[in-house]
């Protein structure tokens, strides 16, 4: 908590995003239950589980994890994008507590809990695996190369230009892993978790 007091306009900007979710959940008539709380907590939980297995950690930020994003897709696709951006949120601001390297108040909206609530645009398709987990990691990417184009800039080698610097350095890493998850998503009994996670 003492990172969100130390930069109180980050503070002030992911509360704003909070505000943005709970109205769209409001607008769309979504009812968070006890046991859709439930079912967000655990698979948060595994998705920080597995994201801490890492199969390689770049130096400039990012890592291949085994499948670290399933478990936000999977509330996705069981609740829909809605509940599955709010979900993200959680699972970013999380991310921040853990490992936060914050350069600006915009930075930390576009590195942290941005890309993560764009896993929930997978519940706009669920029951297209590959087109699903497509765009979610292509919402992530967005966010990513942004934040990279405008904050990291100068981490680029002399010579090259900022945005093919942030295509690289967040392709090197988003690529194997929706690679990964996709894999993972063509074996996993996707219904039959789906199943367990019903009201």
């Amino acid at each position: 908590m003492e990172i969100f007091l130390e930069n109180s306009t980050s503070l002030v900007a992911l509360i704003g995003v909070l505000i943005l979710i709970l109205f769209l959940l409001y607008s769309k008539k979504i009812k968070i239950t006890t046991k859709i709380l439930i079912n967000i907590s655990l698979m948060i939980a595994l998705a920080i589980i597995l994201n801490y297995l890492r199969i390689y950690h770049f130096p400039q930020g990012g890592a291949v994890t085994l499948g670290g994003m399933i478990p936000l897709i999977l509330i996705s696709f069981r609740y829909g994008s809605g509940v599955g951006i709010l979900a993200g949120f959680i699972f970013g601001l999380i991310t921040i507590l853990q490992d936060p390297f914050i350069l600006h108040p915009v930075q930390v909206l576009f590195d942290y809990p941005l890309p993560f609530m764009a896993m929930g645009l997978a519940g706009i398709f669920p029951k297209k695996i590959f087109l699903s987990v497509f765009l979610a990691f292509a919402g992530r990417f967005a966010c990513h190369f942004i934040s990279g184009v405008i904050f990291f800039s100068s981490y680029a080698p002399e010579g090259m230009s900022p945005i093919i610097y942030s295509i690289l350095s967040n392709a090197t890493y988003l690529i194997p892993e929706m690679i990964i998850c996709c894999i993972i998503l063509k074996f996993l009994p996707i219904e039959k978790f789906l199943i367990a996670m019903k009201d």
